[in-house]
Parts: structure tokens; C-alpha cells; sequence
């Protein structure tokens, strides 16, 4: 008899989760102007809205907790976490931050100006928005097989190398830097493969310009690199790693992600110009060099979350959780971005509510009755995150409306899975009953999605 897989994992430690009734769901979301960012904690069942900060440590992430030096300035802590991306990364500076966004703010300081263009594949949303907020042009270079959510393709999270020579040949000089997102999170978690990302390079190589890895996701694009692409079936993720960054000048981090903490981020490079610019902006945006916005002990803790989740039994585990959910929806026959990526299943929602128009923004309704069946609360990844057209203020509708269910590491149990499942088939079941989406009746002029107000429309 085959034995079945386990988790590389036991569980030391159990947090209570609530059920509530269909009325008190009712209720909250519209105080929450049916908005599920904005619902409390304490209404949620079980939490998909994202897989940032959401994840457990481990017991020896604690334990190096307890010995984190708080100094203000050359914490022993700092110099741990610096030499551990530096042995994974190669990068030789680090510049901490209170997170991946911090890190996009602090770097596109220095490195993004009013009229540039920022090519890359499918920027994600604090991505493109510290790139607009700037008055420059964040344009998308994915693959087109990223828009068919039913085609079976092993990297729909790859730049497409004609889109982005056709950016270089017509404005190089604009170009401060190319961004690549490792996952592509916005494509549906893809990864990218590393002959993709070799093909960058000697486009940057080329052009004279440099590349940014947006890496919150890296070690699971490691994974599926190690997967998927035969020359690496061999390799360690470690290994992998090392590869990736080798074909890369710097790097920004949400360390929320796949440095396994609740807090925390940095930008490392191997170049002193990128590190000497970026510092004049860390200082008084984030904090001292040495902290960076980051307790002592959250750095501790990184040092131990990176090195941790760059070994495949742990990266195995998270991404087979993920798929054993992605196999529910398939005895379903529930349509999501195929296939499925590494931290979240994204349900297209165009093809589920395809009945709603998507000025009604199907996905943010398909997250709504979600939310409504059993608790469980989703993101939408979608138009509304789309933001409106910096110029014509129009809202932009030519990407994929996707409901995020992203899996928390270490958090949930399959059993947490096979209710997700069942809720969203109940939904699926009566999809053609729900004909109409909502409509925006208050919205804030950048990053919308996060504190929109909507009206539900029948």
C-alpha cells in the first residue's frame, strides 16, 4: 500500500476559531460596506484574504526570538539576517524594512522619476502603485497564456521577451529597471522558470539595464523551477536560489511571505550605487540602517524563516496543501488558474458569476458570497485591484477577475480545505441565481481595493 503524504510538521500550539450564522455574517459585511478587508478578525471562519503575516513560526523561530538584540544601531540580529540573504542571495548589502512595501517605497525612491516606464510581468498592486504615485508607467509584459485560466502551462508566470524588447527598443531611456515578479501573484501565483529569467537578463544585458526581483515568493518559484524544469530536478532549493539571484542586481522582499514571519522586509543588491541611494530614503522613511523598522527578534526570527523554507520538505508540504484543494474544486468542476500556484487557488471569477457584467465586478460578489455561506473570507485579485487609469481615470478591465484563496503556511489543517471546498461548491451550485455584482460608492484614488465601500446590487 502506498503511504499517503504528511505534513513535514506537527502541530505545538491551536488558536480558536469561531463559527457564526448566515444573519451575523449579514450583518457585518454590511457594516463593512461589503468590503472583506475591512470585516474584524473575530467574523472570519477561515481566513484566505492573504498569506502575508498570516503563518505560524516554527519552534525555533521562537527560540531565536528570545535571544534577538534590540540595539539601536549594529544589532547582532541585523548582522545574522545580512549574512543569511547573503549566503541564500549573493547580494552583499541588505537594507531592512518593516515590509515588502516598505521596501518598494525606500529602492523606487531612489530609483523611479516622474515620466519613467517600469516593464516587468504583471506588477503587483504595491508594486504599480509606487510606480504610478510617481507619475511613471508600470507596463505589464506577461505572457498572454496567463489569460487563459484553463490552459495548462507550466510558467504562465514568465515575461514574454518580445513584449519587453519592444518596451527597451522603443523607450530604453526610460527604463530605470526591469521587475520581475517571483511568483507572478497577479497572474495566479505562477512562477516564473529560470530560462525565462536567463532571457531578462540578456535583454538587460543588452539594453544597459538593471533587474529587480520582487522575491516575496521566491523560494516556492524555486520549487516549481525544481519541478518543472528538468535541468534543476537535481538541485537543491538552495541551489536554485543562489541561480535565480545570480541573474539578478537587486531585490525587494515581503518577508511576510516566504521568510516564514509576521512582519518584516528588506532590499538587498550586489551593487553599492542601488545600496548608497536607497539608504539616503531608509533612514527617514523606515529607521536606522542596523533596524530598518524590524525588531531585533522579528530579524532573528527571518534569518531562522529563511533558511527554514529554502529546504523542499517544507516548501512540498505547503504547495501539496494548496493542490489538495485545487483537486477539490476539480471533482467540482470549479474553474481556477490552471495550473495551480504556489501560495493561493485563484477561482476565475468571469467564468463562475458569468452572469454579471464586469463593470459589477463579478469577483468582489463571488468573494461576498463566499463569505456569506461559511465564514471563509477571500481577496479579491481582480478589477477593483486594477485601479483606475492614472490618466483617463477609467477602470481597467483587461486583466483577469480572479477570487484569491491564499493558503496560510503552517496554519490550516486539510480538513480547514475541504470546508473552502464545500462552501465555494455551494455558491458554484446556484451561480446562475446571482446576476448582478456591486457598485462603488466610495473609493480612495490609489490602492482602491483596500478601503473601497460598496453597494450590493440584487
Amino acid at each position: 500500500m502506498e503511504i499517503p503524504f504528511a505534513e513535514s510538521w506537527k502541530i505545538k500550539m491551536v488558536e480558536l476559531i469561531k463559527k457564526s450564522t448566515r444573519e451575523e455574517r449579514e450583518q457585518w459585511l454590511k457594516d463593512a460596506h461589503y468590503n472583506v478587508f475591512m470585516l474584524p478578525s473575530s467574523a472570519v471562519y477561515i481566513d484566505c484574504l492573504t498569506d502575508s503575516g498570516t503563518g505560524a513560526m516554527s519552534d525555533r523561530q521562537w527560540a531565536a526570538m528570545m535571544t534577538g538584540d534590540e540595539s539601536y544601531a549594529g544589532a547582532r540580529s541585523f548582522y545574522e539576517l545580512r549574512d543569511v540573504i547573503t549566503r541564500l542571495t549573493g547580494f552583499e548589502y541588505v537594507i531592512p524594512t518593516h515590509q515588502g512595501r516598505a521596501a518598494e517605497n525606500v529602492l523606487f525612491s531612489h530609483l523611479v522619476k516622474a515620466g519613467d516606464i517600469v516593464p516587468g510581468n504583471s506588477h503587483f498592486d504595491t508594486t504599480k502603485g509606487h510606480i504610478e504615485a510617481r507619475k511613471a508607467a508600470a507596463v505589464d509584459c506577461t505572457v498572454d497564456e496567463a489569460k487563459d485560466t484553463q490552459l495548462e502551462v507550466p510558467f504562465k508566470g514568465n515575461v514574454d521577451l518580445k513584449k519587453l524588447e519592444a518596451v527597451l527598443e522603443k523607450d530604453a531611456d526610460k527604463v530605470p529597471f526591469i521587475i520581475v515578479t517571483i511568483t507572478n501573484n497577479t497572474a495566479g501565483g505562477q512562477p516564473v522558470s529560470m530560462e525565462n529569467l536567463r532571457g531578462v537578463r540578456a535583454l538587460a544585458d543588452k539594453y544597459g539595464k538593471r533587474v529587480v526581483f520582487d522575491s516575496a515568493r521566491f523560494a516556492e518559484n524555486a520549487y516549481f523551477i525544481k519541478m518543472r524544469e528538468p535541468e534543476f530536478k537535481d538541485w537543491t532549493i538552495k541551489e536554485i536560489v543562489r541561480e535565480m539571484f545570480s541573474l539578478a542586481d537587486a531585490m525587494t522582499m515581503s518577508s511576510k511571505k516566504d521568510g516564514l514571519v509576521n512582519m518584516g522586509g528588506f532590499i538587498a543588491t550586489k551593487w553599492e550605487d542601488i545600496y548608497e541611494g536607497a539608504k539616503k530614503y531608509e533612514i527617514p522613511f523606515e529607521g536606522f540602517l542596523t533596524y530598518g523598522g524590524m525588531n531585533g527578534r522579528d530579524m532573528a526570527a527571518l534569518a531562522v524563516g529563511l533558511d527554514e523554507n529554502t529546504e523542499f520538505d517544507m516548501l512540498d508540504t505547503r504547495i501539496k496543501q494548496v493542490e489538495y484543494l485545487a483537486k477539490k474544486l476539480d471533482e467540482y468542476g470549479i474553474p481556477y488558474q490552471r495550473p495551480v500556484g504556489g501560495h493561493a487557488v485563484f477561482i476565475d471569477a468571469d467564468k463562475v458569476l458569468d452572469r454579471i457584467p464586469k463593470e459589477e465586478f463579478p469577483a468582489e460578489r463571488l468573494a461576498i458570497e463566499l463569505y456569506l455561506e461559511a465564514g471563509v473570507r477571500g481577496c479579491e485579485i481582480g478589477y477593483l485591484l486594477a485601479d483606475r487609469d492614472p490618466v483617463t481615470r477609467e477602470n481597467r478591465f483587461n486583466g483577469n477577475d480572479f477570487l484569491r484563496l491564499c493558503i496560510c503556511r503552517r496554519t490550516y489543517t486539510n480538513n480547514h480545505m475541504d470546508v473552502i471546498a464545500a462552501a465555494l461548491k455551494n455558491v458554484y451550485d446556484r451561480r446562475h441565481e446571482i446576476t448582478r455584482g456591486v457598485k462603488i460608492t466610495w473609493e480612495a484614488e490609489l490602492l482602491r481595493h483596500f478601503t473601497v465601500q460598496l453597494e450590493l446590487l440584487g
